[in-house]
């Protein structure tokens, strides 16, 4: 009778799965020698295995750190070698990152996005002018054309300017001018010529083209 068959269920848990079995016990038979000469020649033989493994990652900037760190990690930090690198340690293995700050300058209007606020912050930067009066209408008609993309309906020009003037903290201000941003119709035309051209693109014509084949062959085939 078979007594030596060995069930993942009763083996050893792996720490990185992604390496399997075999680098596990690689790493345990090198934690169990006690000569440290020959567990530093077998840290390395084992970095170099785990190196041939990933060959795509060789010329990847600090791929011998992390490959050393996961030597580390696999013999959970009681394999004792000399190490090119600083080791790491359960602490700071377990130290949870800090968090992320997300730029989000204007959460109230965050269909606008935030180059929007970029470029109102430029347009304040800037000395009164033709230059400036061009730019902060650029950047209205733009505003225009976002809030039509989120909305996907008519919004009055009052409004973007309303919404401009709280941007930029009440310096860019065109509540009270005569100026006319342009109309929904134009700026949402090249966003329509886009979809159409795409949806030209998928193949549709094909499609009708393949069928008409079928079609064809089918006919051939009766006579």
């Amino acid at each position: 009778m078979i007594t030596d068959i060995e069930y993942n269920t009763e083996r050893p848990h792996l720490i990185i799965p992604e390496y399997g079995r075999h680098i596990q016990k690689m790493v345990d038979q090198a934690i169990a020698e006690e000569d440290k000469e020959k567990r530093n020649k077998q840290a390395k033989s084992i970095i170099a295995v785990m190196g041939n493994m990933n060959p795509h990652l060789r010329d990847v900037a600090d791929f011998q750190h992390k490959l050393w760190d996961q030597l580390f990690i696999i013999s959970d930090f009681k394999l004792d070698v000399d190490s090119p690198y600083e080791k790491p340690t359960p602490e700071g293995l377990a130290e949870a990152p800090e968090p992320l700050a997300y730029p989000q300058n204007f959460p109230k209007y965050r269909f606008y996005g935030n180059n929007i606020k970029r470029m109102i912050d430029v347009a304040n930067s800037w000395e009164e002018g033709d230059m400036k009066e061009g730019l902060v209408l650029t950047i209205a008609n733009h505003m225009k054309k976002c809030f039509l993309n989120w909305n996907k309906d008519t919004v009055d020009d009052d409004v973007i300017f309303k919404h401009l003037y709280e941007l930029s903290d009440g310096k860019l201000d065109l509540r009270e001018s005569d100026e006319d941003l342009r109309n929904a119709s134009s700026l949402m035309k090249n966003k329509k010529r886009f979809n159409s051209t795409n949806s030209t693109s998928n193949g549709g014509s094909s499609k009708k083209n393949y069928k008409s084949n079928n079609n064809n062959n089918r006919s051939r085939k009766r006579y």
